[in-house]
């Protein structure tokens, strides 16, 4: 409750100021206004014109002397209190941000509140600040959802106008969604079971038990393997593109790059064995094969088309580098810090291993990163004591950004766990010609002309078809029903 207004009486010589917000009419006086002269109703008695005024104030009236605002009525008496005591109290009743925005309206600073009302206002400020991030961050998650449905079904609409459309519309289909049907199903479980067959034969390749002395692979079995599984990714990546509506866009994606660099090796390297065989001069070509070898690696991330998580992920650091460099910087500015101090304590025992600063670099990236090898480790006391400052630092500086880091990654988890459980359709207007269509207003006129029809040789004068009431369908119906037997009863 407000009581500072009660407490106060105005002296008779005192000059009053007419107050009418929202129809809430109080008379205050100047000194008392004039308390706190940066605020709305302080600057309003330093103005010396109408037109001054009407600039802090909705409406003036000169005979009455009176200032109008349309505001709303029941925080002012909060306003009021705070003049008559310095003191602002929050009106509960109200949003925070709402009651916020009024007093920023009347130039009250939030500083002003009482303490016994301050903790709790920024509690629900902060609350609602969180409130509001969560629903955006579902917002734009919702939206991209919509965004990417929406351009999956314009890319359909572009077979309409393609060469064999059709054919190649439903081979898109099958190869980009694999919850479309069955058979798409088959297709991606196939892809899928290839790539780790992939994986796994490249693994084998560099055990030494299935390699001659040269080093090669001596095995025709897991030869076989990895020509069956390039040849699987080689016509996957043909279908795909004979079946693309845009080629444009279609080399753009990220996940039909990935595609393309897997398949780069395999026959890199056959051509540079082929030219190695016909040119021998050619130096440092078993060093290329090597690297073309390695480059095999990438085929890993074709998991990435079948696995929601690794999409995920990718979204995550994608639209999270802000919170990643953060990361990194944090690390960088420890790591600097730490390797310098344990390197000054350290270098003048005989024992330590933590000679120079890069080799102190390593120690503390390891160590605030919680790794630890124990390659590296301090042996004096000061060096235990920084360590297990840096060991403490580095759990503070990883959990930090990692926990903005994480709830994105749940939300880009989340969104595309929806888009690849809504399965698409493979002819949206085939499916909407399925669904009954009719029109009321044709049946309505087709019914009402019908009936008109039935009673004009009787001589029934009907009025305008437009002013017939809709409730009264039904029973004209009946009539028109009723008058063929009326006609049989007659004749």
């Amino acid at each position: 409750m407000v009581f500072g207004e009660f407490f106060h009486r105005p002296g008779p010589d005192e000059e009053l100021v007419n107050l009418n917000v929202g129809g809430f009419k109080q008379s205050v006086d100047q000194s008392t206004l004039l308390r706190f002269p940066h605020t709305r109703l302080g600057k309003l008695l330093t103005c010396h014109s109408e037109e001054a005024i009407l600039e802090l104030c909705d409406d003036y009236s000169v005979a009455d002397k009176e200032y109008y605002f349309d505001r709303n009525p029941s925080l002012f008496q909060y306003v009021l209190n705070f003049y008559y005591t310095g003191k602002l109290h929050v009106m509960e009743e109200l949003c925070v941000f709402s009651f916020c925005q009024e007093i920023e309206y009347w130039g009250i600073n939030e500083l002003f509140i009482d303490s016994c009302c301050s903790n709790r206002y920024q509690e629900r400020k902060e609350e609602t600040h969180e409130k509001d991030w969560d629903q955006k961050s579902n917002d734009v998650s919702t939206d991209s959802s919509f965004e990417e449905s929406s351009l999956f079904e314009k890319e359909l609409e572009k077979f309409d106008k393609l060469r064999f459309g059709q054919l190649r519309k439903k081979i898109w289909i099958r190869m980009e969604n694999p919850a479309s049907c069955l058979s798409a199903k088959l297709i991606a479980i196939s892809s899928l079971s290839v790539v780790l067959a992939s994986i796994v034969a490249m693994c084998i390749h560099s055990m030494s038990e299935f390699q001659n002395e040269d080093g090669e692979v001596d095995d025709p079995v897991l030869e076989g393997v990895e020509i069956a599984c390039i040849a699987w990714f080689t016509s996957e990546l043909a279908i795909r593109l004979m079946a693309a509506p845009c080629q444009k866009k279609f080399w753009k994606h990220p996940l039909n790059i990935i595609d393309f660099v897997s398949i780069i090796p395999f026959y890199a390297t056959l051509a540079v064995d082929t030219k190695e065989e016909e040119s021998e001069d050619i130096e440092n070509m078993g060093k290329v094969v090597q690297i073309l070898r390695l480059m095999r690696i990438f085929r890993i991330l074709k998991l990435a088309r079948h696995s929601v998580g690794l999409r995920s992920l990718g979204a995550t650091l994608r639209h999270s580098y802000h919170e990643v460099g953060l990361l990194l910087l944090f690390l960088s500015v420890g790591i600097s810090i730490f390797s310098v101090l344990i390197y000054s304590v350290e270098k003048d025992d005989d024992t330590s291993s933590l000679t120079s600063i890069p080799i102190c670099w390593w120690w503390a990236t390891i160590s605030m990163t919680t790794v630890g090898y124990g390659d590296t480790h301090p042996v004096t006391v000061p060096g235990k004591l920084i360590a297990s400052t840096c060991i403490i630092c580095g759990i503070l500086v990883v959990a930090l950004p990692i926990t903005i880091i994480f709830n994105k990654f749940s939300k880009y988890y989340q969104k595309q766990k929806d888009i690849d459980v809504d399965p698409c359709s493979e002819d949206p207007q085939e499916k909407g010609h399925e669904l009954p269509h009719f029109n009321i207003r044709d049946i309505y006129a087709q019914r009402m002309h019908a009936f008109i029809s039935s009673l004009s040789p009787v001589g029934i004068v009907v009025g305008d078809p437009d002013s017939t009431d809709a409730s009264s369908i039904e029973d004209e119906e009946d009539v028109y029903n009723m008058a063929p037997l009326e006609n049989c009863t007659a004749k």
